[in-house]
């Protein structure tokens, strides 16, 4: 949901340290104990989820939240269900789906080394009352895939690498977050969410083939920039606190409703998270989360999707996949440069699979980084 060993310019990670140094710098400014007595908010730094959690909290009527994230992923090498499998393994040893059309081998021939992906997302929730909050996010996606392609028909002779990129706003999101029950400091709330379908799914670039050719051709599911149908995202989340510490839990589902223009469907996905928090200071605090998802494999064809490669296979998506991710989230205080943060939310996480068992061979995940901004009105 890809690069030609990175484009030019600084290196994400290296962009999101410097940003989120600068930031430290500046939340650090606050006092680590507000003076209620001389009439100082203070606004907890754990009173929302790690940043890569979405529709973690509610908001009191009247209040609305803007928000900004970017999350970046990365991917290198290749995994069979819970084992690695090799460029040569996979072009002497896996079945091409297409063979036996023509110019099609018996078995691949184009192998994915490497993909990267960034999401920007812009968000905005809303309370008509104290028991519904709405919410909505748009996003734009950018994707690159370098990919290696092995000479002939048969053979381990390698041909070249060559690398396809696709960008472009991806699917829109929408939800409606219902409080069920709640007390001073837990709270349980539904999570009814709809992806609408305004991401393409008919991304082309220029390849590589097995002849030495390059033609231009639909690109694989994964860089496509949407799903094509509208899809259910239910959910339930809590949340509590004690003191300085903070936990929470969320499971979600992803539903795809009906095939998209193109004759597929994506699989439909399972995720549960938890994560607990510590508050150092009010301007502060760290944050441990696992994420456990479970996606299925792609059900249909789209036609024009047809090369020798595993991605054009729809039964080499989806999987199971453990995440473990680290957290830090900062908030301005109401004392933080004369009030100028009050309330200004930056939180950043970054994640490491612990367990990936995939419907292969499909690439792994290498890890992923989030770093959002958040404020309340």
């Amino acid at each position: 949901m890809i690069f030609e060993k990175k484009r030019p310019g600084a290196k994400p990670g290296a962009r999101f340290a410097a940003l989120f140094g600068a930031a430290f710098a500046a939340f650090g400014s606050a006092p680590l104990q507000a003076d209620p007595m001389h009439g100082v908010d203070v606004y907890r730094a754990d009173g929302h989820a790690p940043m890569g959690v979405m529709g973690d909290h509610m908001h009191k009527t009247g209040e609305f939240m803007m928000s900004f994230r970017q999350m970046h992923m990365e991917m290198e090498g290749n995994r069979s269900g819970t084992s690695s499998i090799s460029a040569e393994e996979i072009v002497t040893s896996v079945p091409n789906v297409h063979f036996g059309k023509p110019m099609q081998p018996p078995t691949l021939r184009v192998v994915p080394q490497d993909m990267s992906m960034d999401m920007y997302m812009a968000g905005f929730m809303y309370a008509p009352s104290d028991w519904l909050t709405l919410t909505a996010m748009g996003m734009f996606l950018e994707k690159e895939m370098e990919a290696l392609t092995f000479q002939g028909m048969a053979g381990t002779a390698r041909l070249g690498t060559f690398t396809t990129r696709s960008s472009g706003f991806g699917d829109t999101k929408v939800a409606g977050l219902l409080r069920l029950d709640h007390s001073e400091t837990w709270q349980v709330h539904l999570n009814l969410g709809l992806s609408l379908p305004t991401g393409s799914i008919t991304e082309e670039d220029d390849v590589l083939t097995p002849m030495n050719t390059r033609p231009v051709m639909r690109l694989p599911y994964g860089m496509q920039l949407g799903s094509g149908t509208f899809d259910l995202e239910p959910g339930i989340t809590y949340t509590d606190r004690q003191g300085d510490f903070s936990w929470g839990g969320q499971a979600r589902a992803t539903l795809r409703l009906g095939s998209n223009d193109e004759g597929y469907t994506f699989g439909d996905i399972g995720r549960l998270t938890g994560w607990a928090a510590y508050q150092w200071a009010p301007w502060i605090s760290t944050s441990l989360r696992a994420l456990g998802e479970v996606e299925g494999s792609i059900d249909g064809q789209d036609a024009r999707i047809a090369g020798p490669t595993q991605a054009a296979d729809p039964a080499n998506y989806g999987g199971k996949r453990i995440m473990l991710s680290a957290g830090v989230n900062l908030i301005g205080q109401s004392d933080t440069l004369d009030g100028a943060l009050a309330s200004h939310r930056l939180g950043i996480e970054f994640g490491l699979p612990a367990y990936q068992d995939l419907n292969g061979p499909q690439m792994e995940r290498d890890w992923t980084l989030t770093i959002g901004w958040q404020k309340s009105f």
